[in-house]
């Protein structure tokens, strides 16, 4: 939803209005009512952390990617929690935009027997939302999140409100804290 400044005429979107509902109400739980402010509406969805970047004007690296995998056999997480169809347990990682997640460094540090990506359908049934809109947090069951250290290397990071269309700017410490994250390292490294 849009509303025009009468004073400039410039189109502006309501902050209530650019948030998924889900991740509006995760914010004002977590008592963070002015990121509702900060948060930039795209014309057009930004899907991958490249689009993101450049419709925001930052480097690839201040996009925080929120990845959900499976994981199957780790004594790290909770029993029972796999989905129906042997769907595996759902884990968050998020990444830097600019680096790729290595599945067997994930694996290796919730000590599973296998962990993939996850398909669309896990990504909605445990998050809430579609994939290219996952926020860091506000999703719909509590998930073990992993948050890989290269997101310290700024001041500022960009992550998804719940939709392609929207992001939001903050300090990677507190949207690690904010997220329940554990600090790792599971960027693939490059040869």
């Amino acid at each position: 939803m849009t509303a025009t400044d009468e004073n400039t005429g410039a189109e502006h979107f309501h902050a209530e209005n650019a948030a998924h509902p889900r991740f509006a109400e995760a914010l004002r739980e977590l008592g963070l009512d002015e990121v509702n402010g900060r948060i930039r509406r795209f014309p057009d969805a930004a899907r991958t952390a490249a689009e993101a970047a450049a419709a925001i004007g930052c480097e690839l690296s201040q996009i925080c990617k929120s990845l959900i995998f499976a994981a199957w056999g780790s004594p790290l997480l909770e029993r029972g929690r796999e989905l129906e169809g042997g769907g595996g347990v759902p884990v968050l990682v998020l990444m830097d935009g600019a680096s790729r997640v290595d599945v067997e460094l994930v694996r290796r540090e919730l000590g599973a027997e296998k962990v993939t990506r996850a398909t669309a359908d896990l990504v909605r049934e445990t998050t809430g939302y579609a994939i290219g809109g996952v926020p860091p947090f506000g999703h719909r069951t509590k998930t073990r999140v992993l948050a890989d250290r290269s997101l310290l290397g700024h001041d500022t990071v960009w992550a998804a409100a719940g939709t392609p269309h929207t992001v939001f700017p903050m300090d990677p410490k507190s949207l690690i804290a904010h997220a329940g994250g554990t600090l790792v390292d599971v960027r693939e490294q490059t040869r």
